[in-house]
């Protein structure tokens, strides 16, 4: 997940480090120049993205067009001899994105911070999952990564909290790994003929708390806040209208389940049955990835 420039605090994560998080862009100040020691430097970028201008209209005209593309290519090789190394393409290009991205991070004079540096978002695991079903066609990581993405990284594609503007590679990294991590879900599911189920519904839930149960004693030890488990963002986010915390946790939680449970899930059990009761139209509409 794209990393933007350090903030004064940890905590000030929201506009730090360019996640979803249930979070509304709000007004930043324009960075000028700074001065130390006498010596006047400018910063690497001039404002933080603003969202709904035209360059960010722009960008999602391009994820848009890069959806319909990767749906109508993995429609037009689902099944053949060219699926597997397309597929297993797609996976090596996004997992080197992600690992140079990481590199960037790390090694970017002041970038790496605790707080913000590790991969430990939902965002973040759904980049590894994504590599994992493209690579592997695992109905369990094809699950997280539909889940995740279709939810979580869309936020964050339509209202970014992002740091950078353009040209800076912080910039080129957060919307490319978003934009490759909903392009596979899209890609598997749309294009492949991955389907949801029950089933990986609950599996994907498990996921989730087995990370929520990792990441809260972790942010507990390294004062961070990664998920905003420990507490709220300082800036203004919807979780602002869930109450304080645990709670805001507890209807966070709910609304992503029940949204995971009625919209991404429940219209493909339904499809299921309908293929069910009619075999010819259930053995066209197969899924290609086994378990799925």
């Amino acid at each position: 997940m794209p990393r933007t420039l350090p903030a004064p605090s940890d905590r000030s994560r929201g506009a730090t480090r360019g996640r979803a998080a249930l979070q509304w862009p709000v007004p930043v100040r324009r960075a000028g120049p700074e001065e130390h020691d006498g010596r006047v430097t400018a910063p690497l970028a001039s404002e933080k993205f603003q969202a709904f201008t035209g360059q960010h209209w722009l960008l999602i005209g391009i994820f848009l067009i890069g959806l319909v593309v990767v749906i109508v290519r993995g429609r037009s090789h689902r099944g053949t001899p060219r699926e597997r190394p397309i597929r297993r393409g797609y996976a090596v290009v996004l997992a080197l994105a992600a690992v140079t991205m990481l590199v960037y991070y790390t090694v970017e004079p002041g970038g790496f911070r605790l707080g913000t540096s590790l991969p430990l978002e939902l965002c973040d695991l759904a980049e590894f999952t994504a590599v994992v079903a493209l690579w592997t066609k695992s109905p369990r990581a094809a699950a997280f990564t539909y889940y995740v993405a279709l939810t979580l990284s869309i936020q964050a594609i339509v209202t970014p909290s992002l740091g950078q503007t353009f040209p800076s590679p912080r910039y080129f990294g957060f919307w490319t790994l978003h934009f490759l991590v909903v392009w596979a879900a899209a890609y598997l599911t749309w294009g492949l003929g991955f389907r949801p189920t029950w089933s990986l519904y609950r599996a994907t839930l498990v996921a989730t708390l087995v990370w929520a149960l990792v990441a809260f004693p972790l942010n507990e030890v390294l004062d961070t806040d990664y998920g905003y488990l420990n507490r709220k963002p300082s800036s203004a986010s919807l979780l602002d209208l869930l109450g304080p915390w645990p709670w805001y946790l507890v209807a966070a939680a709910a609304i992503i389940a029940t949204g995971w449970a009625l919209v991404l899930t429940l219209p493909w059990t339904l499809a299921a049955r309908r293929r069910a009761a009619d075999p010819a139209a259930g053995q066209s509409a197969r899924s290609t990835i086994t378990g799925a």
